[in-house]
């Protein structure tokens, strides 16, 4: 890959001044989750590269840091086999799973979580000294991880953050990626705002997208404010396919109150016997089950009983302000004790399975753009992720792409869920819509009631239960909401981003017509007899 040695180089932060514009780096990363920073300690360390890694907040503040769920893992002391974990994970995402993507993800999540660990990463241990393992929802036996009971991802971020700083890794904090810059057909860098809000080019041989997830679709959410879907919608833009974008994930158990993002309540809470009321105090689903089933469970009660939250009894859970530490300050904040109140919820989104098609080794189908983590459709989730193993999926790829690109890599490979967009022997065949994007409004428009009315659309037409009428109606609202073009302005950048990838996930899921997995249409209640992956291409690609 060429450039500078480590040595020669220097960790700075926030580096914006004289040269900037001149930067040219090896490998660009954007975001600052557990996938982008997995990525950027395996390329600065041991690898002879420039790399820099860009955030729109503080180094710390990603959607990783917010992560309660833990990490699913075989180890070395668990009874558990990779095999019952790759079984696990395919009969959560409901046929939709690319095979040779879990059994990468299972075979090598034990190491790099041990890896995690050596970086010194602290998960929950027993009196012996043993990992305590959780069982959560669609998990067949205890496997998972966590520290400090539902503050896992605080953990993971703080283990790799203090790596990411002991390289030579340019951080790039508080710098707004506005579009990829192109050469050609390949990435080429991007156009970035810098904190003192002066456009500029940051060039790279090679882009990694490790930008996250896109919670503020939607009016309610577990994630951070800043999850506006920026790397998928730039990706979009500059030609890359998408895939399984239609499936939302939404977390049965956030808490029912004003705070937004909504403090979610860990799927560990079910896993250790914590149960789910209806209105009447009664029982109504297997609290055990995958999250797409049990969200539209909840859903259909709340619809039946005309109610807007049910309720999760853990008054049975012993020591619990000594086993979720987190959640417990969070529901004394809000006046609840979980010893004897029964705790308001309701499901919210949470997790995007689908996004950038990648293949095994990371590689987006634009030679040298790059994709890790919540961004990506890498096939590992199918039509519905199994409980922890995102943070998983951004230890394996990230590091993955790093492989690939010090062996020389440039594009795509017919692997893993890029077969269905390259490949012709794919075991789920790609069908491929153009989607023209909108254009920028003549008017700038109030950004923030535009934000608002977007969310408010895609909550009705294309929440938990969709219909091909909720989903056309939505489709015909959001398609008017998008902002006048000012990189400058964060706010309307944002809102283009979240507007470009609303129209895609709506697209898409107009075009699943069938239920499956975390896609549930009303007017097609069931499963179709074939299997195939929503690909999404623009149709006036913006470059």
């Amino acid at each position: 890959a060429g450039g500078s040695r480590p040595a020669d180089r220097q960790h700075r932060s926030d580096p914006v001044g004289p040269g900037v514009n001149e930067t040219h780096l090896d490998l660009l990363v954007l975001g600052s989750g557990v996938a982008g920073l997995s990525a950027a300690v395996r390329a600065a360390d041991g690898h002879d590269m420039a790399v820099g890694v860009l955030t729109k907040g503080d180094i710390q503040q990603s959607t990783t840091r917010w992560a309660q769920g833990g990490v699913a893992a075989v180890l070395g002391s668990d009874p558990d086999s990779t095999d019952l974990h790759l079984a696990d994970t395919i009969a959560a995402g409901d046929g939709l799973c690319d095979l040779d993507a879990v059994r990468v993800l299972v075979d090598e999540g034990p190491e790099r979580v041990n890896e995690l660990i050596a970086m010194g990463a602290q998960f929950d241990r027993d009196a012996a000294g043993q990992f305590s393992l959780a069982r959560e929802g669609g998990h067949s036996v205890p496997r998972v991880l966590h520290a400090g009971g539902a503050a896992t991802g605080m953990e993971i971020e703080r283990a790799l953050c203090e790596a990411v700083t002991a390289t030579a890794a340019a951080v790039y904090e508080r710098w707004f990626a506005a579009d990829l810059l192109l050469d050609g057909q390949a990435c080429a860098g991007v156009v970035a705002r810098g904190p003192d809000g002066t456009v500029r080019e940051i060039r790279a041989t090679h882009v990694l997208m490790a930008a996250g997830g896109a919670g503020q679709l939607y009016e309610v959410t577990t994630n951070p404010l800043a999850s506006t879907g920026d790397g998928m919608a730039m990706a979009l833009r500059a030609g890359a396919a998408l895939g399984d974008v239609e499936f939302v994930q939404f977390h049965p158990t956030a808490l029912h109150h004003p705070q937004m993002p909504r403090p979610l309540l860990s799927e560990a809470l079910r896993g250790h016997g914590a149960l789910l009321r209806d209105d009447h105090g009664e029982r109504f689903v297997d609290e055990l089950l995958p999250r797409d089933e049990v969200s539209r469970a909840m859903t259909q009660r709340m619809i039946e009983h005309d109610v807007s939250h049910l309720w999760l009894d853990a008054t049975g859970l012993e020591r619990f302000s000594d086993r979720f530490p987190t959640i417990h300050r969070t529901l004394e904040e809000v006046g609840l004790d979980p010893a004897s109140d029964w705790i308001p919820i309701a499901p919210a989104a949470h997790y995007l399975c689908g996004g950038i098609v990648t293949d095994l080794a990371g590689a987006s189908s634009v030679p040298r753009l790059w994709a890790a983590g919540e961004v990506t459709c890498t096939g590992v989730h199918g039509a519905n992720r199994l409980a922890s193993n995102s943070l998983l999926e951004g230890m394996v790829f990230g590091p993955r792409a790093i492989e690939a690109i010090e062996s020389g890599q440039e594009g795509p490979s017919s692997t893993g869920a890029m077969r269905s967009v390259v490949g012709r022997d794919a075991e789920i065949a790609g069908r491929t819509i153009s989607v023209a994007l909108p254009p920028a409004s003549v008017d700038g428009g109030d950004v923030s009631e535009r934000r608002t009315e977007l969310q408010r659309a895609m909550t009705v037409g294309a929440g938990v239960l969709r219909s091909a009428d909720s989903l056309a109606a939505a489709l015909k609202r959001v398609r008017g909401l998008c902002p006048s073009d000012a990189p400058t302005d964060l706010d309307r950048a944002e809102l283009r981003n979240l507007v470009h990838l609303a129209v895609a996930l709506l697209e898409a899921a107009s075009a699943r017509d069938e239920t499956r997995g975390a896609h549930t249409r009303s007017d097609a209640p069931r499963p179709s007899k074939d299997r195939y992956r929503v690909i999404v291409r623009s149709g006036s690609a913006q470059r």
